[in-house]
This record gives C-alpha cells, structure tokens and sequence, in this order.
C-alpha cells in the first residue's frame, strides 16, 4: 500500500499553513507521522546566500545534499520542469517513517482533499470541489455531501485525519 496523501486546499487566507500548524502535533501525538510537500506561488531558497551550499549550487551543481546529525535537505535546480510532480516529490519522501502525507496547495491534483473555506475570503467554495474532496472545514454551517468540519478547531480536524486513516 503507497503512503496516502492528503492534500488541504483553500484560497489564499484561509489559513492553511496556521491549521497544518496545529494539527501536525495532535496527529503526533496520536502516534501518526505526517511528512509534509508545500506548494508556493514565490519564489523561494531554502539556502542561505554566501554559504558554501548556496555557492557550489550557483556554479552549477544541480542537486545539492546539506546535512549534520539533527537534519539533511535535498536542494534541485529544475529550471527546465513546467510544473511540479506531485507524484514524484512523494517518491523522494522516506516512506519507512511516515504514516501519512500532508500537501499544502496543490488544489488541482487528484488527490483527496480537505478544503479551507472562510467567508470573506476572495473565491467561492464550488470553485474548489471536485470528486476528491473528502471533507470541507470551514467557520460557516455549509450543507454539502460531504463532512463539514470546524475550521476554528484542529482536534476536530485531526480526529477526522485520523478516521480517515483508518478506514483506507
């Protein structure tokens, strides 16, 4: 059985990475580990300037390996990729170690999902369901075909993280 993943969508605002926040540490402290592929719209440099690492990178290395004994980071350069392969970073991720994936984004893959929604946050929610949502957490009563969750709480969300888990 492949590691599951789950991705959690929403509009910009909705507090995707304030929820994931919270909720990591209540499904650890259930005993269930989650690795994590974030997708960002900014540009972004996990490297510090001037370090050696960010130095041998910028004269060409294509992929670069950073470590010491609390943690290692990977680093590719993939200016040639149109988009990014969901399928392929998960493949990267230490399978032996997690019980789940959470992605943060990715709203377009045919993934299951849970979505964010907030009223007063700019995009309407039927923009963000599709036949892989599994779940919608928001701070409004909203009468769908698929669970509603507080958005407001995370050990609502953690719990339904964690049934879900159970039943694949």
């Amino acid at each position: 059985m492949s590691l599951p993943l789950l991705a959690i969508v929403g509009w910009s605002g909705t507090g995707k990475t304030t929820l994931l926040q919270q909720v990591i540490p209540i499904l650890l402290n259930k005993g269930i580990r989650a690795g994590l592929i974030k997708h960002t719209h900014h540009e972004m440099d996990v490297d510090t300037p001037g370090k050696d690492s960010y130095l041998l990178r910028k004269a060409g290395a294509s992929q670069v390996i950073v470590a010491n004994r609390e943690r290692w980071a990977l680093m590719c350069e993939t200016p040639e990729k149109q988009s990014i392969d969901l399928p392929y970073l998960l493949s990267r991720m230490d399978h032996s170690v997690l019980e789940i994936v959470l992605v943060e984004g990715f709203k377009e893959e045919s993934v299951p999902k849970i979505v964010l929604w907030r009223a007063g946050i700019k995009g309407g929610i039927e923009e963000l369901l599709d036949e892989q949502v599994i779940a919608v957490a928001s701070d409004q009563k909203l009468a769908l075909n698929v669970p509603v969750l507080d958005i407001n709480s995370p050990d609502n969300v953690a719990d339904f993280i964690g049934d879900w888990l159970q039943k694949r």
